[in-house]
């Protein structure tokens, strides 16, 4: 159960932190803030953030060894790494309709993936 709790506080962080970083590219497009200056935009996506990290801080002490969870150290960051891949994946698939998903990124995900598998292999 920890490690359920844990990869779904990660995947929900990742959705707030991915807000943060790219979804100011978006403004241009919401009247109210488009015209932001840079300092207003930074300091809009580090509130953002603020979420990002009241769920990530979280998860990771849930799934760490040390507290009890399944994980170790470096399996956390990997488990991190491809789930903020996917998200961010899916976030440019639905919101930056110009994006497009090419054979040598599914190629590249896949070899994420497989890092995950030899990550995790005992």
């Amino acid at each position: 159960m920890k490690a359920f709790y844990t990869i779904m506080l990660l995947i929900l962080s990742n959705a707030f932190m991915t807000l943060a970083w790219y979804g100011h590219l978006k403004f241009k497009e919401i009247e109210w803030l488009k015209d932001l200056s840079l300092l207003r935009v930074i300091l809009l996506s580090w509130g953002i953030a603020f979420f990002e990290y009241c769920l990530q801080v979280p998860a990771n002490r849930i799934g760490y060894q040390a507290y009890g969870g399944p994980f170790s150290l470096i399996e956390l960051k990997v488990l991190q790494e491809v789930l903020t891949l996917g998200v961010f994946m899916a976030f440019a698939l639905v919101f930056f309709k110009t994006e497009t998903f090419r054979w040598n990124h599914l190629v590249g995900f896949v070899f994420l993936v497989l890092a995950v598998y030899f990550v995790f292999k005992k």
